[in-house]
This record gives structure tokens, sequence and C-alpha cells, in this order.
């Protein structure tokens, strides 16, 4: 099978509006030092127009430390011009790689063709899986926004069962998001880890789920509720740049696959993708020989004097981008 890059389609966590400034406006779109620390504002021009439902604007905002400051106020409409949507669930046994869209298991990336969907049972080692009428070797799978709605949430009744999740672009044609992000970021006095559900660190209450944006304005979301998926014996594979859809959240992608836009960087290091919604920027996971960096924080970050402190996305296949947010982001 071809590794592709990965996946997902979160179907219990929904996009949250949130935000994370910076309190300088004064550094809008250019490098600044603060003590040791080189400090990169956020280049509103890095986004694509074409994912913009409006254009962007600086509006102040209540940052999680109590302080107000400047923020980048983005409405996008989470629908990417880089690259096309799609294909996620192939239409019969038979059909390669080019019908269907990713999954990930044990931190691996594979190809949802009909192969994959027919050896369903072998690969999971249970029974239950039969996705696909024996005779014909067509796949069961969702085929209108009701279907949609039904399948892909965390409650979804038995009669899907055995279902490959396909939420069109054209269910969500309408949808629009407003995310504020920092001019500059500001480091909090101790990184901000993302929640993991009622009592778990970062509360929901106290920190979004959303992790940031990429220049396309399509959201890079939590990791995807694998388990809950799986538990009701449905598939809901991500296309090739690691996005799906739900009527909520939109298009939105769960990992990083190379797909979308990113910006080279003339000294080898791993290319940028877009920026977590504290304003640090996110890169991609490999600088240009393919090698991760090996001194990243608990957050997935670091420091270099070129691009100050930023992120370096998780592999696709682990179903993550970073794992928290290192500054401070709006209430």
């Amino acid at each position: 099978m071809t590794t592709k890059h990965f996946y997902h389609i979160i179907l219990s966590a929904f996009l949250i509006g949130f935000s994370a400034c910076s309190s300088d406006d004064s550094k809008t779109d250019n490098e600044t030092t603060i003590d040791d620390n080189v400090i990169i504002s956020v280049a509103s021009t890095n986004f694509l127009s074409g994912g913009l439902s409006e254009a962007i604007s600086i509006e102040t905002r209540t940052l999680s430390d109590g302080t107000t400051a400047e923020c980048y106020k983005i409405v996008v409409t989470s629908t990417p011009t880089d690259h096309d949507m799609g294909p996620w669930c192939p239409d019969n046994i038979s059909d390669d790689a080019s019908a269907g869209g990713i999954w990930l298991e044990d931190g691996e990336v594979f190809d949802v063709d009909g192969a994959f969907v027919q050896n369903l049972a072998a690969f999971y080692n249970d029974e239950t899986w039969m996705m696909y009428d024996a005779a014909t070797g067509e796949i069961t799978k969702t085929s209108t926004i009701e279907e949609c709605e039904e399948a892909a949430n965390p409650n979804v009744g038995d009669e899907y069962e055995n279902y490959c999740v396909e939420c069109l672009p054209s269910y969500v044609a309408d949808i629009t998001h407003t995310y504020y992000i920092p001019v500059t970021p500001k480091k909090a006095s101790s990184a901000y880890s993302f929640s993991t559900g009622p009592g778990g660190p970062g509360n929901f209450s106290t920190i979004p789920s959303s992790r940031g944006i990429a220049f396309n304005g399509v959201v890079f979301e939590a990791p995807a509720p694998v388990d809950a998926i799986l538990g009701a014996y449905t598939l809901a594979p991500f296309d090739d740049a690691g996005g799906h859809i739900n009527l909520a959240a939109g298009y939105h992608y769960h990992a990083a696959t190379g797909l979308s836009a990113t910006i080279e960087q003339t000294d080898g290091h791993a290319a940028q993708i877009g920026y977590a919604f504290d304003g640090y920027g996110i890169y991609e996971n490999t600088d240009a020989n393919g090698e991760e960096a090996t001194d990243l924080d608990a957050s997935r970050g670091h420091y270099d004097d070129i691009r100050g402190y930023h992120y370096h996305v998780d592999e696709a296949g682990n179903n993550n981008f970073i794992n928290g947010l290192r500054g401070e982001y709006a209430l």
C-alpha cells in the first residue's frame, strides 16, 4: 500500500471559536526581540484569501492570563482552495486507493481501498466487521446529509453498524468559523495542556481543543476519537490531506500530510504549515533531509534564532498535531 499522509474526521469534538493574542500591535507581521528570545509575529498575509470569508482584521481580546491584547480575527470557510477534498469511502471492494482516503492504526497510515474494507474483519480480528455486500462487493456507506448526521456522532445507533461514514462538502457549503490568533505570541508562565475531557489536563472550560489553523483556513483539530468510531463498527476515513467533514465543524484536519500550502525555509528547516492558536508557528514533522527534531518540549515545540519558538507536528499516523499551547490564548 502507498504511504499517504493521514487522517481523520473527529466525530465528537467540534471546532471551538477561541483566541490567543498579542499585547503589542506595533509588532504586526515583523520580528522582535524580548529579553533573549526572538519572537516572530503572525504574518496575516500568509493566509490564502480563498479560504477566508472576509478580510482579516484586528480586535482587542482578553487573554488567558487576564490581560488584553491585539488579535487577528480570522473568519474562514473551512474549504481549502489549495487541494481537493475527498474521496473518503470507496464504492466497491474492487476499487483501488484512488477511490478512497486513509486510515490510521498503531501509528501507521493505511490506504482505504476496496481491499482494506474487505479485510476489516481480519485487520481487527473481529468477525463483526462486514461493510460490503458479499454478492456485489458494494461497500455500505452514508449517502445523505441525514445519514451523515446520524452516523457521525458519538452515540451512533445500531442501524449504522458497518457503515463507512462519508460526509460531503455540499453538506457544509455555507459554514463559516471565526478564530482569533495573537498578532504577536505571548509566552505563558507555564504551558497549557490540551483538554482530554472533564477532569483531564486543561479542562475544556479553560483551554480550547483545536490546535491551530492552516494557511488555507482549515483548522488543525484534536485527535479523532478512534476508539468510539471503531467501537460502533463504523469507519470514518480521512482524505489524502488528512481531513474529513462533520456538520458542525465542516472540513477539518486530523493530521498533516503535506498537501496543504507550506512556506519553505531557506536553511533546510521543516516547512511552515500554519499557526497555533497562541500565535506560534506550526511546522512540518521533518526537515528537508527527512529528519525529525530531537529537542522538542512537551508541547512539541522548540526555539531557534530564525523562527523563534515554534511547533513541529507529530507524525501523521499518530492522530495528533501538537500537545499543548506554550503561549496565552484569548478567552
